[in-house]
C-alpha cells in the first residue's frame, strides 16, 4: 500500500467513519449473540441463522448516518413537519436502538413491529408522494417498493418472535410475506429490463466492468427473484425459496458490494464514500429481509431460536 492510498484511507469523513464503526460494532455484537444458534445450525440454516445480524447491521449504519449528518438528512423530512432537525436525530437513535434489539434478539416483537411501521410511514409521507409526482421515474418506485419490503422483513421478524402458532404472529408474517413477494417480483423484472445494474436492489449504479459476465449475473439474480417472489406470493415452498435467494444475495453482498464499497472508501469524496456504504448496507438489509422470511417460514425442525 503506497503513502497516497494510506492517506486516503485515514482521511475518512466523520459520516463515513461513524457509519463503518457502527456497522463493525453491530457485527461483533450480533455474531456474539448469535453464536449458539449459528453453531447448532446445519447447512444453509447457518445462513438463515445470520438473518437478524444481516438486518441489524444496516440499521446501525443508517442510524450513524442520521446522527452524524443530521443537518443534511433533515432536508428529507417533509416541510409540513415541525422540528425537522429533531426528527433526523430521533430516527437515528431509533434505528440504532432497533439494531441493538434485533442483533441481541431482545424484544424483537416490538423493534420489528415499530421499525416496520416507521418504514410504512416513510413510504406514505416521503417516497410515495415523490413517486407520484414523477410517475415515469423507475428509481423512485423502486425505493417505494424497497422500503415496503424492509418493513415486511421487520414484520416477519416480529411475527416469528410473537409466535408462528398465534393468530397475531401468523397475520404479521403474512403481511410481511406479501410485501416481500411484491418487491421480489418487481426487482426480478427490473433485472431483465436493466441487465447491467448492480444486482439485488435495482437502483441506478451499474456493476463495475471488472465483474465477469455482468449480464449473466443480473439475469440469474432476476430469475432467482422472480421465482422466489412467485413462491412467496402463492405461499408455496417459501422457506426453500427464501433460503436460497437470501444465500445468493448475501454472496453478492460479499463478492460484489464489498469490493464496490472498498473502492468507494478509497475515493477522496465524502459523497462517494457514503454512497458506497449505503449501497452495501441497502443490499445487506434486503438479504436480511429475505432471510427473515426464511426464518419465519422454516419447518418446525429447522426453526431457529428467537426471543420475544
Amino acid at each position: 500500500m503506497n503513502v497516497n492510498t494510506l492517506v486516503v484511507l485515514l482521511e475518512f469523513s466523520r459520516t463515513a467513519t461513524s457509519m463503518c464503526a457502527a456497522g463493525i460494532v453491530l457485527l461483533l455484537i450480533g455474531l456474539w449473540a448469535d453464536r449458539s444458534d449459528f453453531a447448532s445450525a446445519r447447512g444453509l440454516n447457518k445462513v438463515v441463522a445470520l438473518g437478524n445480524v444481516c438486518f441489524a447491521i444496516p440499521l446501525a449504519v443508517f442510524g450513524a448516518e442520521h446522527l452524524s449528518g443530521a443537518r443534511f438528512i433533515m432536508n428529507s423530512v417533509p416541510d409540513y413537519m415541525p422540528w425537522r432537525l429533531f426528527w433526523a436525530y430521533f430516527i437515528g437513535v431509533a434505528l440504532i436502538a432497533a439494531s441493538l434489539s434485533l442483533a441481541t434478539k431482545i424484544q424483537v416483537r416490538w423493534s420489528g413491529l415499530l421499525f416496520g411501521i416507521m418504514m410504512f410511514l416513510f413510504v406514505a409521507m416521503i417516497h410515495f408522494p415523490g413517486a407520484l409526482a414523477k410517475p415515469g421515474e423507475r428509481i423512485l418506485w423502486t425505493i417505494v417498493i424497497r422500503e415496503m419490503s424492509f418493513g415486511g422483513g421487520a414484520w416477519a421478524l416480529a411475527g416469528t418472535a410473537i409466535g408462528r402458532e398465534r393468530t397475531s404472529g401468523k397475520s404479521v408474517i403474512a403481511v410481511g410475506r406479501v410485501l416481500i413477494a411484491i418487491a421480489a417480483i418487481f426487482f426480478g423484472v427490473q433485472h431483465f429490463l436493466h441487465p447491467l445494474g448492480l444486482p439485488g436492489v435495482p437502483l441506478e449504479k451499474e456493476m463495475p466492468t471488472w465483474i465477469p459476465a455482468r449480464v449473466v449475473v443480473d439475469y440469474l439474480t432476476g430469475a432467482f427473484l422472480l421465482g422466489a417472489g412467485i413462491c412467496f406470493l402463492l405461499a408455496q415452498r417459501v422457506w426453500m425459496a427464501a433460503t436460497y435467494l437470501g444465500t445468493w444475495l448475501l454472496f453478492l453482498v460479499l463478492v460484489i458490494y464489498g469490493p464496490v464499497m472498498i473502492m468507494a472508501l478509497l475515493d477522496p469524496s465524502t459523497a462517494v464514500k457514503v454512497e458506497g456504504i449505503n449501497y452495501f448496507a441497502d443490499t445487506l438489509l434486503y438479504a436480511g429481509t429475505i432471510l427473515a422470511l426464511a426464518a419465519a417460514s422454516a419447518p418446525h425442525d429447522r426453526q431457529p431460536a428467537v426471543a420475544a
